[in-house]
């Protein structure tokens, strides 16, 4: 299947940014931008089971919890919302709240939510850029203010909030003492390297998340699954016949399709729905007894994109 240049929709937050720069070229200047949804350019397509996004904080978010899958399942929703985060950049001092400093009853967690004394319980924690969080459903977390992130998350907007900084939103106190693992977080597995390109920093029952950096002026096959979402942090690349650069994300369903990287590289993050790596989805062209994609159409794209930039 072709590759698909990845939609861009804005969703406008009170507690977003108004320079997206580099990831971005849109201007948030009167309106505030908080996050960037990656999207199939064709609306009639089902919905993919993932849903890709850029996060921009100035300040806080809100302490949310969302619902795992059976609890969304029994609100009629069809699935719940287990996500990742890779930190594209935080500024000094900027935190994150990942689980509880310790495990609270629901009655005391319902108190917490009505007195605001949630924020002290929050176990809060420094982030640089390249951290990696992966974030169960069930875990109550927060973003603070100073972070660019990329997310990928089960395809939901199931939120609920138990704290918002006096910003007159509702709060959500019964759904979210319902749906929280009031507790630390469990430790998880760290990035596991799976070839020289190739970095696994999340292995979740949902979805992988990848982290690939490809040589300069290399070649790759694709052989993606039935949904595969690709977002460029660096260099510039032809996927497919689609040039992409810093802040483009393309989707691929399913089928072989070629990756011709330009002469500074690639590096991008890579998600897909599975429960464990997939070994071969990516292969080095030269390597396998298939045929090679031909380069010179791909090549002139990359040429005349990087000249562009």
């Amino acid at each position: 299947m072709p590759i698909e240049l990845a939609a861009v929709r804005v969703i406008h937050k009170p507690w977003g940014a108004s320079d997206l720069r580099p990831w971005s070229s849109i201007d948030a200047t009167n309106d505030a931008i908080g996050e960037l949804w990656f999207e199939r350019v064709d609306k009639s397509a089902s919905n993919p089971a993932l849903l890709l996004k850029l996060l921009f904080t100035n300040e806080p978010l809100s302490i949310q919890v969302h619902p795992n899958d059976t609890f969304a399942r029994a609100m009629d929703l069809p699935n719940g919302k287990s996500e990742a985060w890779y930190i594209l950049s935080a500024k000094p001092g900027a935190t994150i709240g990942i689980g509880l400093k310790h495990r609270i009853a629901p009655q005391e967690l319902r108190a917490s939510i009505r007195d605001g004394s949630i924020v002290d319980l929050v176990q809060w924690r420094p982030v640089a850029k390249g951290d990696v969080v992966f974030i169960p459903a069930g875990t109550i977390h927060a973003l603070g203010g100073g972070i660019v992130l990329a997310e990928i998350q089960q395809n939901s907007d199931a939120t609920f909030r138990l704290f918002d900084y006096g910003r007159g939103r509702d709060l959500h106190e019964d759904q979210a003492v319902a749906a929280a693992d009031a507790r630390p977080l469990s430790p998880t597995d760290g990035a596991r390297r799976l070839t020289s390109e190739r970095t696994v920093i999340v292995a979740s029952q949902h979805f992988v998340f990848e982290k690939v950096d490809l040589r300069a002026s290399s070649s790759w096959a694709l052989l993606a699954q039935p949904e595969t979402w690709i977002l460029v942090l660096d260099g510039h690349a032809a996927i497919g016949l689609t040039p992409v650069s810093v802040g483009d994300a393309v989707f691929a369903c399913g089928g072989r399709n070629s990756i011709e990287v330009g002469v500074n590289g690639l590096t991008a993050l890579v998600a897909y729905p599975a429960a464990a790596p997939v070994a071969s989805l990516l292969q080095a062209l030269g390597e396998s007894s298939a045929a090679p994609v031909p380069r010179t159409a791909v090549a002139e794209l990359i040429s005349l994109f990087e000249a562009r930039t």
